[in-house]
């Protein structure tokens, strides 16, 4: 079922911290992890709060379980409003401390964990990301050499299900992405994405445009969508996109970027007669950002100096954390195409 990646828990005070170690201990637990990583997780989330108490002006936490491709693992992103790090690379050190403590928490979560970022401006605040895998990190292949994939989508506060959804599907040859926002909220937008995912990964054409009306006939019991579809040829190098609606889809490259315009109309309802891909090369356009409309129209993320230089998720966390509206739900998916 397509629904939020993430849960979204408020840690901007320390009575929500339990809440937050419980839920990821259960998270844990019902997903069969070993005694040895459920352990570890919580170490992670309480060397993470422990750091929130210390040092943070208010925070947010996003909880993610995924388990699909041959992999799962639990994704911690935790996002603070400041005062930022002056220097990471020096409190990375175990022993490090400012507050006369042991000092081994940053040290320890980038230990534990298979995965891990960390970016912090002053100011501005930090995002820090751990992942970790209910076994050993999978091994590289074809597709993953090709496809470093970030996915957040977080329902509209208030919410119990997402009206956004995100799909992939990938064969030999392809690497299909969609993302999809249902008309409103709710259950019933929520209704109509899994709808479109469901028809998603059963089509059998490789044009976005011709997936779009694939789709569009699929949908049409619902309240209807808007959705961008991308499709990467992966013996051609070549990229093809085309969207109807509201998502926002910006394309960049080792020398240029660009924005993609999608048409109008809404998918189940109304789309237009003549749709074109648009079609690239993963030599000029390697990485992509897409975003639904819980996402503020003049989102950027290459403002934040020497951010590009940091992990996927991190930058669609620092999207979340600038631009995320909270009247809606809210999709970031990064895609860098190697």
């Amino acid at each position: 079922m397509v629904d939020a990646t993430h849960i979204s828990f408020d840690v901007s005070d320390r009575s929500y911290y339990a809440i937050l170690k419980k839920a990821v201990h259960a998270l844990a637990l019902n997903a069969a992890f070993p005694e040895k990583r459920i352990a570890e997780l919580d170490i992670i989330v309480a060397e993470i709060t422990s750091n929130l108490h210390k040092y943070a002006d208010g925070g947010e936490i996003l909880l993610a379980h995924f388990a699909e491709q041959g992999k799962e693992f639990i994704e911690l992103i935790c996002i603070d409003n400041g005062p930022g790090i002056n220097d990471v690379n020096r409190v990375m050190a175990d022993g490090y401390s400012t507050t006369n403590t042991m000092g081994h928490g940053l040290g320890s979560i980038k230990r534990l964990s298979d995965e891990f970022d960390i970016y912090s401006q002053k100011g501005w605040g930090t995002i820090l990301y751990s992942r970790v895998y209910k076994t050993a990190p999978p091994a590289k292949n074809r597709i993953k050499n090709t496809l470093l994939l970030s996915p957040i989508v977080v329902s509209k506060p208030g919410e119990t299900t997402s009206g956004d959804g995100f799909s992939i599907k990938i064969t030999e040859q392809y690497i299909k992405l969609m993302l999809a926002d249902g008309l409103g909220h709710g259950p019933e937008a929520n209704f109509a994405v899994n709808e479109a995912a469901k028809a998603f990964k059963v089509c059998p054409l490789h044009s976005p445009t011709e997936i779009i009306r694939y789709l569009h006939s699929s949908v049409r019991k619902t309240r209807g969508m808007v959705a961008t579809i991308v499709v990467v040829d992966i013996t051609t190098r070549k990229l093809s996109i085309a969207g109807v609606g509201n998502i926002s889809a910006k394309l960049s490259g080792p020398a240029m970027s660009k924005s993609h315009l999608a048409y109008n109309g809404i998918i189940g309802h109304n789309v237009p007669n003549t749709m074109n891909d648009q079609v690239l090369d993963l030599a000029d356009y390697n990485q992509l950002v897409l975003c639904s409309d819980g996402m503020r129209s003049r989102w950027e993320v290459n403002k934040l100096p020497a951010i590009v230089r940091s992990s996927i998720t991190v930058q669609a966390a620092a999207i979340y954390k600038d631009f995320a509206r909270r009247t809606d739900d809210m999709s970031v998916v990064i895609a860098r195409f190697n």
